[in-house]
């Protein structure tokens, strides 16, 4: 089964809307299919959209392979990057402005809302919900400097569309940004990459050590540096006591993470970890079991589960994380979200 990584999908009352990543990431979506998932709820929406002839083949087959609508495709690249964007200043990937993909999410979720009434019932978030986030203790107002025009413009899409579903409050901060656009400041996030553990102290042991990947999957998006080998860790004795040592290098934003050592698949240790300089730590005492058993196995046998280690998440591989960075520096200019010229703008202010 394809890892969810690589597929990106609409979430459409009755349906999922799927696309193939490469084509998405490079603009030239050509096709999509469509898999219903409760016909009853699909088919009025579907009728409308693609038309009776359509629905029926759908309804008949559980699915159809239609031509791609450009405001889907645009949907699901934002929802894609929203969760699968794989950060990482040292492969070249940049970190993208939440608040500026809330916004663009927004607009181009109303324009989904527009193409066809009720595709999006029960949908993840609304335009209102996006919105709100972004507009949030004034995070937009300080991204947007690099893209301000763009913002702009966005903005009174949304005002004008707010005023049409008659959010009269939403209407007016939505014009309300696009004045005080004239006068914000610049925004400037700036994240510090480190790697490795220090050295033992004195009368101290390494029992084990090794190096691990973040596997996207386990951990909320835009956290860590989505680069390989980003993860040191180490058991140390220390006379009658154990302890396991974890550092996580590249940190964009502070989370809940937890590390988890297995031996041979089977948990052993957790280690709860804290946001520092541009990095998570954390030790955590070993029992004395755990103690023991790191003391008498090879290190090849232990690993280190960075986020939910549950059997039940789908995880990534190198393979899919090395075709995803791939893809995604690969894509044209033209394809970026307002997100990545923002990012990029800043990049070439910087330099």
């Amino acid at each position: 089964m394809t890892h969810p990584v690589h597929t990106p999908v609409v979430a459409a009352d009755g349906a999922l809307i799927r696309f193939t990543l490469a084509e998405l990431l490079t603009g030239r979506t050509a096709s999509m299919r469509i898999d219903l998932t409760d016909a009853g709820a699909a088919e009025p929406w579907l009728t409308r959209f693609a038309g009776a002839e359509a629905c029926l083949a759908a309804l008949g087959e559980g699915g159809v392979d239609l031509p791609a609508r450009p405001e889907l495709a645009r949907l699901a690249s934002l929802l894609w990057i929203r969760r699968w964007w794989p950060v990482s200043p040292s492969l070249g990937v940049p970190a993208l402005d939440p608040a500026l993909l809330d916004l663009e999410t927004a607009v181009a979720t109303a324009a989904v809302e527009e193409l066809a009434e009720g595709l999006l019932d029960g949908f993840e978030a609304t335009p209102a919900e996006l919105f709100d986030t972004a507009v949030a203790d004034g995070a937009l107002v300080a991204a947007a400097s690099p893209v301000a025009d763009e913002v702009r413009g966005l903005c009174g899409r949304l005002a004008s569309w707010f005023d049409d579903q008659d959010d009269v409050v939403r209407a007016e901060t939505a014009t309300e940004v696009v004045a005080r656009l004239e006068t914000a400041a610049p925004g400037q996030r700036a994240y510090a990459l480190a790697a490795g553990t220090g050295p033992a102290a004195a009368g101290e042991g390494v029992l084990a050590q090794g190096r691990e990947s973040v596997d996207w999957a386990r951990v909320p998006p835009g956290i860590l540096d989505a680069a390989e080998d980003t993860v040191t860790w180490r058991i140390v004795a220390s006379g009658a006591t154990a302890r396991l040592e974890v550092d996580v290098a590249g940190a964009f934003a502070d989370a809940a993470l937890t590390a988890v050592a297995t031996h041979d698949g089977e948990p052993f240790a957790e280690v709860a970890l804290s946001l520092g300089a541009g990095r998570f730590t954390g030790t955590a005492e070993l029992d004395e079991a755990s103690a023991r058993l790191a003391a008498n196995v090879r290190s090849g046998r232990i690993a280190l589960v960075v986020g939910v280690a549950g059997e039940g998440v789908a995880g990534t591989t190198a393979e899919d994380r090395a075709e995803v960075v791939a893809l995604v520096r690969a894509r044209p200019p033209e394809a970026r979200t307002l997100a990545e010229r923002a990012a990029a703008a800043a990049e070439d202010e910087e330099f």
